[in-house]
């Protein structure tokens, strides 16, 4: 499946600076993407996998390795190799000929090394697994999440079986290589209690209780799982009103195929019949609309006054701000939630999002759209 648009961002930021970052979770088609870049474009090219021994050796003296090469090198699982930064500045600041496509599986304040050392000479793209703006069949993606040989696999119990593999491989191997020394039982029992705030506030303190480490221990958890672009936190947007708003942020697990294999859910019957059902397609919808604007996780943002108002997803659109919420209902209706939405945040546009097919307004400026066409948009 030829992924165009990242193949097209590729190419685009290579005019902007001479690295290029491509981030994503571990499989989610990341060396694929490079390898479909390099067929369509064409260069002389050197080609680095981190986790390949032989690889590692070519780059046992990276200076000498990479300095007389002219064209493209790619760096595929950079967050291995951290000390290849300061050589990758001193390279792009005296060769103009050569362009670097570093690939790796963690977000960029995991690789502190790549934003300090070569500030001004890359970009970043976040590549996700596949979406609805890719895949057409949301029904497919809720049920086997993105990534392409969990959604690709030859029946759903096989999809079941890689998901639960890839959960224990991230646990047991993927976090000890990004450097943290936290056993893989601890992990597992953090990320399944973390399952029962999908779609809610985050509480540190009462976690912590849980788990009996301290709440700045349960900070640095929810960290890494952000950082490996498992967990997404939504932060609070603060108005200028008199309400007291909440201030703790939201937890969303990104892939809804790994949140329905920590569930244990298997089948359609069991998502179905699941009490979860209605936050896991919100949080499934709330992903698609993120990735259809490409929005950075910085600027996204919900709101919420303490037992009054809330508003799923706040997003600055073309210089408008644009209200979101997630309703997994036949027919949404006007509530006095969304009203006051409107008035303290003074909202250019709210949709309701939801899993029908017929379109409707509830007001001037409020709009029910099903998920599917708003993506279509």
């Amino acid at each position: 499946m030829q992924r165009v648009d990242f193949i097209d961002k590729i190419y685009y930021l290579f005019k902007v600076n001479d690295v290029v970052a491509l981030l994503g979770p571990r499989q989610c088609g990341k060396t694929t993407l490079s390898k479909q870049y390099l067929e369509r474009y064409q260069d002389t090219t050197l080609y680095f996998d981190l986790e390949n021994p032989v690889d590692v050796t070519r780059l046992e003296q990276p200076m000498l390795a990479l300095e007389d090469h002219i064209g493209l090198v790619v760096i595929d699982e950079i967050q291995l190799r951290p000390d290849l930064f300061p050589v990758l500045r001193v390279l792009v600041d005296r060769k103009k000929d050569c362009k670097f496509l570093i690939l790796g599986s963690a977000s960029r304040d995991l690789i502190q090394q790549s934003s300090e050392t070569l500030a001004g000479r890359i970009s970043y793209i976040e590549c996700t697994p596949f979406t609805l703006s890719e895949i057409k069949d949301s029904k497919k993606l809720i049920q086997r999440g993105g990534f392409p040989r969990s959604y690709l696999a030859n029946s759903l119990p096989i999809s079941f079986q890689w998901r639960q593999d890839y959960i224990r491989t991230f646990l047991e191997r993927d976090i000890p290589n990004l450097g943290f020394n936290i056993p893989a039982k601890t992990m597992r029992r953090f990320w399944m209690m973390l399952t029962h705030y999908h779609g809610q506030n985050f509480n540190a303190s009462e976690l912590g209780k849980s788990l009996g480490v301290a709440h700045t221990t349960v900070r640095n958890y929810l960290d890494i799982l952000t950082g490996t672009f498992m967990v997404r936190e939504l932060q609070p947007w603060h108005a200028n009103i008199n309400k007291r708003q909440v201030k703790s942020p939201k937890i969303y697990f990104r892939d809804t195929g790994i949140y329905l294999a920590l569930l244990g859910i298997e089948d359609d019957q069991s998502l179905k019949t699941h009490p979860k059902l209605g936050a896991i397609w919100e949080g499934f919808a709330m992903e698609q609309i993120i990735d259809t604007h490409k929005i950075n996780s910085e600027e996204c943002f919900f709101w919420a006054v303490h037992q009054q108002a809330e508003l799923d997803l706040l997003l600055h659109l073309k210089g408008k701000k644009v209200g979101f919420e997630f309703k997994y209902q036949d027919a949404p209706k006007l509530t006095k939630s969304m009203l006051s939405a409107m008035e303290y945040l003074d909202l250019d546009k709210l949709y309701v999002i939801y899993p029908g097919k017929n379109p409707y307004r509830l007001t001037d400026k409020i709009e029910v759209i099903g998920l599917d066409d708003y993506v279509k948009k």
